[in-house]
């Protein structure tokens, strides 16, 4: 089996499972005692803290350990913002934001504060200008990701966090997806991350607060880790995740160049391999091991199941699926295509020949679902010379398919209209249209659903 899914949690470094080992003897105790066992635990603690700190680029001091990643997301939005209360109540988001930070802008939001959405290029990356065109007297709050979990697409966060420093407003930065691989370079004022995501054992959060910011935490507090994390610290998960943290980095340049020679590798194979796809993500600027891409015609929840059949844990950035009807909310932001989205994210130490077998396997699967949905027939009559497609109550990516089923029969210049209740209907057409030469006219208000209007041009 082989496991491609380390954005979602990278497998445990061997270093990590050593030191937890090692600890679960020492770190039991509580650190806020004075005597011995409570001395010993006392040190790993702040071992742990300095080397999770030196890590980052912060002071001891600033930095604390919380219960999860999520969680440091939402005390850090949550304390800074009420820290500059005073200021104001606008916060500043990206549009590609972990599901973490838009909850909390949304808690902050129907709380009565205001919330600016930066959109992004179809890249997935943020211009500086936008966060710049953002800012304003009220604002007492920017958020940024270092890099998106969904298509590996890096953020100019240095470049924000300057612009962001001259007006006087904080910037935090959701970095669990980068932290194992580098610092998080710029005048940053708070940082969060997660050491599930570098190998390190889950339920152990970080949350950085710069001396000189604004911070008042929220909720219930006690005296453990400065007042902003309340409970009693899991020591020997702490120890586990600055000892993994700190393996990674001494691997992470070699490392690195390797994992980009094998997603560049996928990045430029699959579409020759694999006739109707899209890649997804920048280029250059994105992580390691990150490659998206997305599929015509393939409903994503299936295709990832066909791939597990054949030994392939991976990821899907698309959430068009039976549990939720909804496209991914990155994907969306992007206007990229969302059916058959597939994210290979590749742990440290992956295999060339897993990747190999992984290209081997691809092309089969996609031709096999794609084979399995093709058997539904377009409901498409003429109605005043406009060809209507039909795919009311029909899911992701039916309507995409039946829209590619008819398109031929309409004259140069013609139009088709598809009606369609799915909400991933919204971004799938749109984005069929720009793969395949087509001018996506609009949406027109329908009796039931929409109705997508498009001009064959090709």
């Amino acid at each position: 089996m082989s496991y491609f899914d380390a954005a979602s949690a990278a497998p445990l470094h061997p270093v990590a499972r050593q030191a937890l080992q090692a600890s679960l003897d020492e770190g039991w105790a509580d650190p806020a005692r004075l005597y011995r066992e409570g001395r010993r635990a006392r040190m790993l603690l702040d071992a742990a803290r300095e080397a999770t700190a030196e890590a980052v680029g912060c002071r001891p001091d600033e930095l604390v350990f919380t219960s999860s990643g999520t969680r440091a997301v939402h005390a850090g939005v949550a304390g800074a913002l009420a820290g500059r209360r005073r200021v104001g109540r606008h916060l500043i988001v990206s549009a590609v934001e972990h599901s973490s930070v838009l909850h909390s802008a949304g808690v902050f939001e129907a709380g009565g504060g205001s919330v600016t959405e930066v959109p992004v290029l179809r890249s997935g990356a943020v211009t500086v200008e936008s966060y710049e065109k953002a800012l304003r007297p009220d604002t007492a709050l920017a958020c940024l990701q270092s890099a998106n979990h969904e298509v590996g697409t890096g953020q100019p966060v240095a470049e924000v966090a300057e612009v962001c420093r001259a007006a006087g407003v904080p910037l935090l930065v959701d970095a669990a997806q980068s932290l194992g691989w580098e610092r998080v370079e710029g005048d940053w004022s708070l940082l969060t991350a997660s050491a599930h995501k570098w190998g390190g054992p889950s339920g152990v959060g970080v949350l950085v607060v710069r001396k000189g910011v604004r911070y008042a935490p929220q909720g219930p507090v006690d005296e453990r880790e400065s007042g902003r994390a309340a409970g009693f610290e899991n020591i020997p998960a702490i120890v586990a995740a600055a000892a993994s943290l700190r393996a990674v980095r001494a691997e992470a340049a070699r490392e690195a160049l390797r994992l980009r020679e094998l997603t560049e590798r996928i990045r430029a194979r699959v579409p020759r391999l694999v006739p109707d796809v899209e890649v997804v993500g920048d280029p250059e600027r994105r992580l390691p091991g990150v490659v998206t891409f997305s599929c015509l015609y393939v409903d994503g929840e299936t295709l990832l199941h066909e791939l597990d059949r054949a030994g392939f844990s991976v990821s899907s950035g698309s959430s068009c699926t039976s549990s939720t009807l909804t496209p991914s909310h990155v994907l969306r932001a992007m206007g990229v295509l969302s059916e058959g989205n597939v994210r290979i994210s590749l742990p440290p130490g992956t295999p060339e020949e897993d990747v190999e077998r992984f290209l081997d396997v691809l092309p089969g699967a996609v031709a096999a679902v794609r084979e399995k949905l093709g058997a539904p027939v377009a409901e498409a009559v003429v109605r005043d010379d406009v060809l209507v497609v039909d795919s009311l109550g029909k899911r992701c990516p039916i309507p995409v398919i039946e829209l590619a089923k008819v398109i031929g029969e309409v004259p140069l210049g013609g139009v088709v209209r598809v009606l369609s209740d799915d909400e991933a209907a919204r971004l799938d057409i749109p984005a069929w249209c720009e793969m395949r030469g087509q001018e996506y006219v609009g949406e027109e208000p329908a009796d039931r659903g929409s109705a997508y209007v498009v001009r064959r041009l090709s």
